[in-house]
């Protein structure tokens, strides 16, 4: 039996070198950004085992770091046994290749960005996530084909006979119109399943369904906040972009008004811009909302920093002007003193712990606060035949009271602007001209 060792089948953490460079124009220090990378790279299996920066002025164009410092990092990758070098920024395809060919394989050299689309790959559980993920995967890669058919490069341009009258068109050619045509395909899917979801937004929207959706920096909460909120079940995990496909819940209020609540991708500092234009489907969950509300960590040290790029990323994507609530979730975790100066710095907020379920109620309390915002107060006689109406009465409005009379449901409401326009030719000036004396109606 000595003959047969059994052997761990637990895949093996790659070792990780990771590499950053101080530029002096980033709200990140280096020393922060390089700590959120690592986390990244943990999130995607790795084992960080070194972090190494540079202050440059600007990044060298051949290797992004100057010499010195890349034979220092070749010397570190042999002397650990590093299998992966990750740069914090985005590296050129030049640049890329240029560091590979120094540092030597099976070394792999990546980025920031390729980081992020390998963490999002192994994220995206949906149809159309996995199908964005893709689409960014091969934006990036297809400037980064290369080298990978040179031996059929070094046969054209060999001499002798029969060299003159060429080979056709290269494998690498192949590769790259091979690329551009799934690009494309992934296009033109993703556009149709936008379509599909411009229905559904279009039917909530004519529900008139009041519609919240919660975004913030990755690890904030906002899945934990849904379940709590909904009842919901969403996977949420204490890790960078757990969950990367969009969810929504509905939820009635105490007032009775329905609303739903979309729960969507994470945000994070130097988010590639591939994958922005990627998921712009989902986002577009965020631009058709009636009220964002920005779950915050208030844990976090780095908080300030994440709600800018939250609001940078809003900003790009067209939603800056709609309805804002800043949500400070993890409140549980926020000592007494910091405490009062977070609501000092955002005295709109609202407090909550998700993971523990407290603060809610008063969340909730706001969210209906501003779902009643420009309403109006109306006394309507909905009739018995507008069963319709009647459902949208209550699914759309705050009802403050209601009764069945002989001619049909008489409520006294506050609807928006849009319903209020719908109720006008049912409008009753006083509401006991609408209900004859001993008239109960079929409910009475």
């Amino acid at each position: 039996m000595g003959r047969f060792r059994p052997r761990s089948t637990a895949p093996v953490r790659e070792r990780a070198i990771l590499v950053g460079v101080d530029l002096g124009r980033s709200e990140w220090s280096c020393e922060e950004s390089l700590a959120e990378l690592a986390r990244l790279a943990e999130t995607d299996g790795a084992e960080v085992v070194l972090t190494l920066s540079q202050r440059l002025d600007a990044p060298v164009p051949k290797t992004f770091i100057g010499k010195g410092k890349v034979e220092e990092l070749c010397s570190y990758v042999r002397s650990l046994d590093a299998d992966v070098v990750i740069f914090d920024d985005e590296l050129s395809p030049s640049q890329q290749a240029n560091l590979e060919k120094i540092v030597g394989e099976p070394v792999k050299i990546i980025d920031r960005t390729a980081l992020i689309l390998d963490i999002f790959g192994v994220h995206a559980r949906t149809h159309e996530g996995r199908l964005q993920v893709q689409l960014a995967q091969l934006q990036y890669v297809l400037p980064r084909l290369r080298g990978m058919w040179s031996h059929l490069v070094g046969e054209q341009t060999r001499g002798g006979i029969g060299s003159r009258f060429g080979q056709g068109e290269s494998q690498l050619e192949v590769d790259r119109r091979l690329v551009r045509s799934r690009i494309s395909t992934l296009r033109r899917e993703l556009e149709r399943l936008e379509r599909r979801r411009g229905v559904q937004s279009k039917a909530r929207w004519d529900s008139g369904v009041y519609r919240v959706a919660l975004v913030g920096y990755t690890n904030a909460g906002k899945s934990t906040l849904l379940n709590c909120l909904t009842g919901a079940c969403v996977y949420a995990k204490d890790e960078l972009f757990a969950t990367l496909d969009p969810t929504t819940r509905a939820l009635d209020l105490d007032e009775g008004r329905k609303i739903t609540v979309t729960d969507t991708v994470g945000f994070i500092q130097k988010l590639p811009t591939m994958l922005v234009e990627s998921f712009k489907s989902t986002l577009a969950e965020v631009r058709a909302a009636d009220l964002v509300l920005l779950v915050v960590d208030a844990s976090d040290p780095h908080r300030e920093l994440e709600i800018r790029a939250v609001r940078s990323v809003l900003a790009d994507i067209g939603a800056e002007g709609i309805r804002c609530v800043t949500v400070l979730n993890k409140w549980d975790l926020v000592g007494a003193e910091e405490r009062h100066e977070l609501m000092s710095s955002h005295p709109d907020a609202v407090p909550v712990s998700a993971l523990e379920g407290t603060g809610t109620r008063g969340l909730l309390y706001r969210v209906a606060r501003e779902a009643a915002e420009g309403s109006v107060a109306m006394s309507v006689l909905v009739p018995y035949e507008k069963g319709l109406l009647m459902k949208m009465v209550h699914e759309r409005c705050q009802v403050m009271r209601e009764t069945y009379v002989q001619g049909g449901l008489l409520a006294t409401v506050r609807a928006d602007e849009r319903m209020a326009r719908t109720l006008a030719p049912y409008v009753v000036e006083d509401e006991a001209e609408a209900e004859p004396e001993g008239a109960g109606g079929p409910l009475a």
